[in-house]
């Protein structure tokens, strides 16, 4: 009679398609549980005030950011209007001189204080009238002068050392910066009057 060969569970192959796998000891998520976890922002407001709260607070981040990128020369982040090595060219070239139509402020605010002293006598009828046909005459003419001066001679340079680059606009942008106090122009002068360049602040 044949004999009945006796096989063990060990000697068995465990077949690759197995429809009952060892399970992980937790039930599987729900795709669409699991994408809406990833999807839930860490700081959601809770209502509109707290949302407009977050806004503030990310523009307010946002304006510190760009007014350290600006103070530091990052041309990342000027204005369009500064934007350029044209722009760049006629900053550098008006910080490095010395002006006349930058002490044009100062010398309008010296004149202001000058009417205010109140002078003894006909002293500030005098100092007034000098000031207002002598002075005054001579500071606008000058400042006048050298706007022209400067926007003609930036765009003929610009127009050298860049020949592929537009001058649209850099002879007032230059002259604009010289009629400023050198400590409030914006973007940060680079250079000294003179062509050194500033020290890095520590």
């Amino acid at each position: 009679m044949f004999r009945r060969t006796q096989t063990t569970a060990d000697d068995s192959p465990v077949s690759a398609n197995d429809p009952k796998p060892a399970g992980k000891g937790r039930p599987t998520p729900k795709r669409r549980d699991a994408e809406g976890r990833r999807r839930q922002p860490v700081n959601a407001p809770q209502n509109r005030k707290e949302a407009y709260k977050q806004l503030r607070e990310r523009q307010a981040n946002d304006r510190v950011k760009a007014r350290e990128g600006m103070m530091r020369g990052d041309e990342r982040y000027f204005p369009a209007r500064d934007r350029g090595p044209a722009r760049k060219f006629a900053r550098d070239w008006v910080d490095s001189r010395r002006i006349i139509s930058q002490y044009f402020l100062p010398f309008s605010l010296l004149i202001l204080l000058l009417t205010w002293v109140p002078f003894p006598g006909e002293t500030r009828q005098y100092i007034y009238a000098a000031v207002i046909t002598i002075g005054w005459p001579i500071m606008m003419v000058g400042v006048l002068f050298t706007s022209v001066w400067v926007s003609w001679k930036v765009k003929k340079l610009v127009t050298e050392k860049f020949p592929g680059e537009s001058v649209k606009g850099v002879g007032f942008y230059a002259a604009m910066r010289a009629l400023q106090i050198r400590k409030l122009r914006f973007p940060p002068p680079a250079f000294l009057p003179g062509g050194k360049p500033v020290p890095a602040k520590k």
